[in-house]
């Protein structure tokens, strides 16, 4: 795979790690891990940690015997919601007005 391949994938986890956090929704590692069918332990890493120092996501760390790390979105984070949403929503109505037709998207073309 080609480093521009690499980070196209790549960005398409930074997407579905917002979608899951958006809402005020604070989640441990493993629940990200378990909700997002296919990333690698190894991607989710990178991309929580990439979004880190971006400062989108917060890792919080509870310092107890057995050590809890959960992740939230800051309110940078946050403020990338209605944006995220019109992308969703823009995504839903062009599948709709296409019929699901992927190829024409593909293509970038029109029907």
């Amino acid at each position: 795979m080609h480093s521009k391949e690499k980070e196209q994938g790549a960005g398409r986890w930074k997407l579905v790690i917002l979608f899951h956090l958006f809402g005020g929704h604070v989640l441990r590692f493993s629940d990200l891990e378990r909700a997002i069918p296919g990333i690698s332990q190894k991607m989710l890493i990178q991309q929580l940690g990439q979004m880190e120092k971006d400062r989108i996501v917060r890792r919080i760390v509870h310092h107890q015997v057995a050590p809890k790390v959960e992740y939230d979105l800051t309110d940078w984070g946050q403020a990338l919601c209605p944006a995220l949403d019109a992308l969703l929503t823009w995504a839903a109505q062009r599948e709709g007005a296409d019929g699901g037709d992927q190829e024409g998207i593909k293509r970038g073309g029109r029907k």
